[in-house]
């Protein structure tokens, strides 16, 4: 990518970092407690009339603030009640004590999901590639599920947003292909059918995607079918999205420095009146926080709105692991998604001069002879006078020595965490190395990518071997070769390490991330202005492949726009569950889902298992969680029913926070997974209600328990027996701890009839 974009990648990130102080000095001069910056005011449901909305929020506004035709930012009328206005902090707490106002905060900055800072893997997004040269088989030409994309806009000329094949825009599409300097109406067509941005003060407002994060996450989900493509003749083969005859929504959201909180409010807004079906967000705040924190959560209010009105809202976990408690997007209405690899790796090999060959991992276009002939040198034998053998064999920027690098390829034992590998690579390159080859296992599976420059990434494991050939010759030699794709890699799927853990901080009686997919070296559409690492003499590739969350995320909402195709009567929450209960745990050896390290994976890496794409289209039985389950979430967590009624628009005429409101109660809301807390208890049961959604009316399911060994689970009744009259059947749980638990214990529950398999996961907390 080019310089300028690389950089506006790092700030991204580093604000990720500095996200409060960032969010200040992007809004407004901070100076002093009546300095100005933007606040969100979030005032719960919309009312149903426009007007009288606009009014309230003027009525609020002007109850503070003198005249000032510059002080509103933004309404939110459709989905949900509210405004973004430039207040100081006095005025901020002046309007959170107004009656109808939930809540007041400082417009947050939030982050695309991709991989590390020092990764320059950028952004985001997966498209399945089918190597056989068929059509599309086994889909309609034409749906009416609408798939919008919360993210840094669209490349509209793509191949993959044509519109070839589908039939007319659905009339209930209430949306706008909004134009501007860059980007024509015309652009839009029956795939891509509507285009909005909500840019920020100092920022042309256009849906352009400048950088090619949100057309690749775009195209993973609803790409249409593109012969021939690949990344410079890797990962080649037919490209698609999940569901290629979905349409697609386009919100442009971030921008330089991250994406605004009172923008994608505001897109949430637009959205629910627009008429999406599938939301896909491949973004995040930072994790911590409780249940009341939801409130000043741009992403959670604007969920919690579109689920009540019908959207499915697909969000990425994060990019923090493998430390526990950094999942993110973690309320119960939103569909949180993992990362895990593929069955496809890029091999760059090191062949050493004794004819041994040492598998590498790395994308790079390598001008050299796959002869081993030129010199290798390591870090430490290249080291510079002034510098440290620590230092030398990092390969720290000015800890090696010009002259003995010159011609030579350098291994580097390990990477600097705040150094892309790109930058070691051509920092190698710019004192006369011809190569590069690191020794580390930070990226896992990933593969960096360096264009031109020959590196490869080896694991720690090969490096005595390399160490040992260097030093048992006077002129040791070998070569990087260029990389080759590789296919039917095994295992697969694994858990990179970068994806963000449960448990929730939010609240552990939620079992988080909910479902993991790939998202680990994914190859989909960009923007033409958008591509680093151009191979010399090529022309910027219409494709790229990056790896994160961000890449996970739309393959869940791609799945969850095919199941609604199938099934277009079902609720976001049993399209949730459908893909939860199918989900696998196993990897292509037959054996447990494990991470980059190699230790079996749990349900706080990978949630309910690996997406299946095939399953929940007709999963069998489904749990549905409804509005009555999110409100008690909110009562357990602390919430009072004053602030309730404000929030919800669906509150029951006799509904009201139980007496006995605790957090414990959380594990009774009917999740398509269990998280329980056994501190201190011998006993502890769940309830569960399973809806019959499969073809047969008369059915008997049957369970099967996986259980610890020092946990009693018992499943009462023994049979779910469903008639044309009994599609909603009920069961208890009981688990029962033996003695005290030393760490943290999973299972399942898994029931079954003659056809289907439909498996909910379980977590026991100390």
């Amino acid at each position: 990518m080019k310089g300028k974009t690389f950089l506006l990648h790092l700030f991204c990130i580093l604000l990720l970092f500095f996200g409060a102080s960032s969010s200040s000095e992007r809004h407004g001069n901070n100076d002093g407690a009546n300095a100005k910056q933007v606040y969100i005011v979030y005032m719960g449901a919309a009312d149903s009339t426009n007007g009288s909305v606009r009014n309230d929020h003027a009525q609020i506004l002007n109850s503070v603030l003198r005249r000032d035709g510059n002080a509103l930012v933004r309404n939110y009328k459709h989905g949900f009640s509210g405004f973004a206005a430039r207040l100081s902090k006095e005025e901020a707490d002046s309007i959170a004590q107004k009656p109808g106002v939930v809540s007041v905060f400082p417009d947050p900055i939030l982050q695309l999901h991709t991989t590390r800072s020092w990764d320059f893997l950028a952004h985001q997004t997966r498209v399945k590639v089918d190597t056989k040269p068929n059509t599309i088989s086994g889909v309609s030409s034409s749906s009416d599920v609408i798939v919008g994309i919360l993210d840094t806009g669209v490349w509209p000329e793509a191949e993959s947003f044509s519109g070839e094949g589908l039939g007319p825009i659905p009339s209930r599409w209430k949306g706008k292909c909004v134009p501007s300097h860059d980007f024509n109406s015309s652009r839009c067509n029956r795939k891509l059918i509507g285009a909005r941005s909500y840019a920020v003060s100092g920022v042309q407002d256009s849906p352009r995607d400048e950088n090619g994060h949100g057309t690749h996450t775009a195209s993973t989900a609803v790409g249409s079918f593109v012969k021939n493509a690949s990344f410079y003749g890797l990962a080649a083969g037919n490209a698609k999205g999940g569901s290629p005859e979905s349409r697609l929504a386009i919100y442009k959201v971030c921008y330089q420095g991250g994406c605004s909180g009172s923008a994608i409010m505001a897109a949430f807004d637009d959205a629910i009146a627009d008429g999406v079906d599938v939301l896909s967000l491949s973004l995040g705040g930072n994790f911590g926080g409780d249940i009341k924190d939801l409130l000043n959560d741009s992403i959670a209010i604007g969920a919690f709105h579109a689920v009540e009105r019908g959207i499915l809202v697909v969000c990425s976990a994060g990019n923090s692991g493998p430390d526990s408690y950094t999942v993110v997007n973690d309320a119960p209405w939103i569909f949180t998604v993992a990362a895990s690899t593929i069955d496809r790796d890029f091999e760059s090999d090191l062949v050493l001069g004794d004819n041994k060959t040492i598998k590498g991992r790395a994308i790079n276009f390598s001008p050299l002879s796959s002869s081993p002939k030129y010199p290798i040198i390591s870090g430490e034998l290249a080291k510079s006078k002034k510098s440290t053998l620590a230092d030398a064999r990092v390969c720290t920027s000015g800890s090696l020595d010009g002259k003995k690098v010159k011609g030579k390829i350098v291994v580097c034992d390990g990477s600097e965490d705040d150094i892309p590998p790109k930058d070691k690579g051509s920092r190698i390159k710019k004192l006369g190395g011809i190569g590069l080859v690191m020794v580390t296992d930070v990226y896992g599976s990933e593969a960096p990518i360096y264009a031109d420059i020959p590196v490869t990434v080896i694991y720690p494991r090969y490096r005595k071997s390399i160490y040992n050939y260097i030093t048992s010759t006077s002129k040791p030699v070998a070569t990087i070769l260029s990389t080759r794709t590789v296919l039917g890699y095994k295992p697969a799927p694994t858990v990179p390490d970068f994806s963000s853990r449960g448990p929730s901080s939010l609240s552990s009686n939620i079992l988080k991330p909910d479902i993991a997919a790939p998202g680990v070296n994914i190859f989909a559409a960009w923007s033409k202005n958008g591509i680093e690492n151009v191979p010399k003499g090529r022309q910027p590739s219409p494709y790229n492949i990056i790896s994160g969350t961000s890449m996970s995320c739309p393959h869940v909402s791609g799945l969850a726009a095919s199941v609604k195709t199938h099934n277009p009567t079902w609720s976001p929450s049993a399209i949730k569950s459908a893909i939860m209960t199918s989900a696998i745990q196993n990897d292509n050896l037959k054996s447990p889902i494990r991470n980059d390290s190699g230790v079996l994976a749990t349900p706080y890496d990978y949630g309910a298992g690996e997406i299946t794409t095939s399953e929940p289209l007709n999963p069998g039985l489904v749990y549905e969680t409804n509005t009555v389950d999110y409100l008690n979430f909110l009562c357990y967590g602390g919430l009072n029913m004053s602030t309730i009624k404000i929030i919800s628009r669906s509150v029951p005429h006799n509904f009201s926070c139980p007496k006995d409101s605790s957090f414990d109660l959380i594990s009774n809301i009917n999740y398509p997974s269990i998280a329980v807390n056994l501190t201190g208890k011998r006993n502890v049961s769940v309830i569960r209600t399973a809806t019959n959604v499969g073809e047969l009316a008369e059915t008997v399911y049957s369970p099967t328990v996986h259980a610890p060994s020092n946990v009693i689970v018992t499943v009462t009744p023994d049979k779910l027996h469903f008639t044309k009259s009994s599609k909603k059947l009920s069961y208890k749980v009981i688990f029962s701890a033996l003695k005290s638990l030393e760490n943290d214990l999973f299972g399942s529950i898994t029931w079954t009839n003659d056809k289907h398999t439909v498996r909910i996961p379980f977590v026991l907390t100390k």
